[in-house]
């Protein structure tokens, strides 16, 4: 065209168009470009045909595959629940020591169990059950009721001080202040607490002594390494439940605290009762 104009610099003839003296390049783009571009346009337009896509009021267009990701979902879901359906009912006929001692058994019992844990008792003994003041730590190879799969199994079962449970762990430290005076609650905290570490006053340490022998031989044993029939701690060791020291010993002879465990074999039935027992005792501090 005679009125056609060139920019001077690329050389490209313009499209006629300009805004405050700048002039449009008629610089078109790439075949290649143009027809990748109706290509997706085209894809899209059929995915949406076949495949869910259009949303409506109440639901969205169905597609003519009919393919719904929620069914694949819901599928896998039950063929995962299948899987573990065959696992389930081999830990529900088996005794906890026969699980432990059968690898594929007891790495399902692990990790199911583990995932039980953090629902159900992670509120006590802690996320990794370490536990705390007053909350067992299910780490060490301390237990007051025994370490064993079968004994953690009854202790989980049943629990301990849970009163709706006949099978329950009963065991009750009395409230010795109303039983001996409080300088033989002080002797008998400085013996207790000279078994595992040192005291303030070595002259209280005998005389603590025979106030042990008197009133705590019964539960804790005479050597004070605790009963686990009765839930009595062993005195020995350098694991308190309630805190270590003369002060705190004082405190829980003069009027002991007594935790409550609720029984989980209602809630939970047999067979996670079992897998959680198996994780515990996995945890490295079971017997």
């Amino acid at each position: 065209m005679s009125n056609e104009h060139i920019d001077e610099v690329s050389g490209i003839s313009t499209t006629g168009h300009e805004w405050d003296g700048i002039r449009e390049l008629n610089n078109p783009l790439p075949r290649w470009w143009v027809i990748t571009f109706y290509i997706t346009v085209g894809w899209a337009v059929a995915y949406t045909i076949a495949y869910p896509a259009w949303p409506m009021l109440s639901s969205a267009t169905k597609g003519v595959l009919g393919y719904s990701s929620r069914n694949d979902a819901k599928n896998e879901l039950a063929a995962a629940e299948a899987a573990k359906g065959k696992y389930a009912a081999a830990v529900g006929s088996k005794s906890v020591s026969e699980i432990a001692s059968d690898y594929a058994l007891r790495e399902f019992a692990v990790a199911a169990g583990g995932a039980a844990f953090k629902v159900n008792c992670t509120q006590c003994h802690g996320s990794g059950a370490q536990g705390s003041k007053g909350f067992p730590n299910l780490n060490d190879d301390d237990w007051l009721w025994g370490g064993t799969t079968e004994q953690i199994q009854q202790t989980i079962a049943h629990g301990i001080r849970f009163a709706s449970d006949p099978d329950t762990g009963l065991s009750e430290m009395p409230a010795f202040g109303d039983i001996i005076t409080a300088d033989q609650i002080a002797q008998v905290s400085a013996y207790v607490a000279s078994l595992s570490g040192k005291v303030r006053d070595a002259s209280l340490i005998q005389p603590g002594a025979k106030i042990f022998a008197e009133n705590c031989v019964a539960c804790h044993g005479d050597n004070a390494k605790g009963n686990r029939e009765l839930g009595a701690p062993d005195l020995t060791d350098a694991i308190w439940l309630y805190g270590s020291g003369e002060t705190a010993v004082a405190v829980q002879v003069r009027a002991p605290k007594h935790g409550v465990m609720p029984a989980w074999i209602g809630r939970l039935g047999e067979t996670t009762v079992k897998e959680i027992a198996v994780y515990v005792h996995s945890l490295g501090g079971g017997e």
